[in-house]
């Protein structure tokens, strides 16, 4: 770890290269430039092109169980809205771009079961500091008249919110730019350049590019770039799909989810898992989903997923039966075994840094994370305990023989 620089803004003259133009990169991008550093990033598409572009744009407490991701989302749902009023105060039509809304989710369970474990949850929730409520039947129907009636618990979260996933990133990556930061498209890493046993920078379709520090925010590709850094972590794609409705009149006013989300997000199993996640967007169209399988990097749209995920959202809002899908789409997430982000420094390769494995939520989780890197690369504590991420553990390195490296 390199130590604070004697200056206000303690990363001047320190280069950073960031791999990877999604939100994680465009928000690595923006903070680091805020502190000072000289930054390029080098995307293999374009901006925002992978699983930013895929994805619904949840910003998220209410389905983050008690430890160190809580505390990073909820780190990140504090940071999202000022670092909003920083890049409005220069660029307001990217800042409208975002199109923040922090509109509160509800969850809600179907059954006695469901009921049970949801209202468990909600409170271990709680002594972590999360704001929810329950709502009784009265209650739910207002907040949300079309939602079925056939609902044995159901609880409100006011900090969730949500953004639109490509205007995020690149108001994050614009603010950078106006800072000073450097971005390549169409520049795929192919090779670590190396000296001393240090990482100096890359090697890349557009030719050579140095670095001090080099972090790996590829997302679902960050497996692959390790494994060509020579510092192989163990990040998964983790597909999900989402459908799109006609645009409709006011019919969802939340993020409205089945309990059954939670168990999805923190399963290990790779096979289809559903579970119906219903929101709406400014336009109009209704957000369908969701689904999780790991299937490598296959990209076909698959029946059974897109199905499952139709009949669970009819079982919330019957409303839905007469409603055309417009079309539908699938992205891959950055899947750990363990379910934590991948954020810090790679012990068995000075110079080279991770920030990847935030799987579907990396939306939400980008400000917080990029606050912690730009915290740990100044050499101050972070607001959350970087060490829960770290790279050296079971599940990320997962040989002795790769940790001593």
């Amino acid at each position: 770890m390199t130590s604070a620089l004697p200056h206000a803004t303690p990363l001047r003259g320190t280069d950073v290269l960031i791999i990877g133009g999604g939100v994680i990169g465009c928000a690595l991008a923006d903070q680091l430039t805020l502190a000072g550093a000289s930054v390029r990033v080098c995307e293999r598409g374009g901006v925002a092109s992978g699983t930013t572009a895929h994805g619904e744009g949840n910003v998220l407490v209410s389905d983050k169980g008690p430890g160190p991701e809580l505390a990073l989302a909820q780190l990140s749902r504090r940071l999202w809205p000022t670092v909003l009023a920083r890049i409005a105060e220069r660029q307001p039509h990217d800042a409208a771009a975002v199109e923040w809304e922090p509109k509160g989710g509800i969850v809600v369970a179907t059954t006695d079961a469901g009921a049970t474990a949801l209202t468990a949850f909600a409170q271990g929730q709680r002594g972590a500091g999360v704001q929810c409520e329950h709502l009784d039947a009265a209650q739910l129907a207002a907040a949300e008249p079309a939602l079925t009636r056939d609902v044995c618990a159901a609880v409100y979260y006011p900090e969730d919110a949500q953004v639109q996933p490509a205007g995020a990133a690149t108001a994050l990556l614009g603010a950078a730019i106006a800072a000073g930061a450097i971005v390549e498209t169409c520049c795929e890493v192919t090779a670590a350049l190396l000296r001393d046993g240090r990482l100096i920078g890359v090697a890349t379709t557009l030719g050579p590019r140095h670095a001090d520090i080099v972090i790996n925010a590829a997302g679902p590709w960050s497996g692959v770039v390790s494994e060509l850094l020579g510092a192989p972590i163990a990040i998964k794609p983790r597909r999900g799909d989402v459908l799109i409705t006609a645009p409709m009149p006011p019919t969802v006013f939340h993020k409205v989810y089945d309990a059954d989300y939670v168990g999805a997000v923190g399963s290990s199993d790779a096979a289809l898992q559903s579970s119906a996640v219903v929101e709406s967007t400014r336009g109009g169209p209704l957000l369908l989903g969701s689904s999780r399988r790991q299937c490598g990097f296959d990209d076909r749209l698959r029946p059974d997923s897109l199905a499952a995920i139709a009949r669970k959202a009819l079982r919330l809002y019957p409303i839905l039966a007469d409603v055309a899908i417009m079309r539908a789409y699938g992205g891959f997430r950055p899947y750990v075994d363990d379910h934590l982000p991948v954020i810090g420094p790679d012990p068995r390769l000075p110079g080279l840094w991770h920030a990847t494995g935030h799987e579907g939520a990396g939306i939400g989780l980008s400000v917080g994370t990029a606050q912690l890197i730009s915290a740990a690369l100044a050499g101050h504590p972070g607001e959350v305990d970087i060490a829960a991420f770290a790279v050296d553990r079971p599940a990320v390195i997962t040989t002795p023989e790769q940790v001593s490296r």
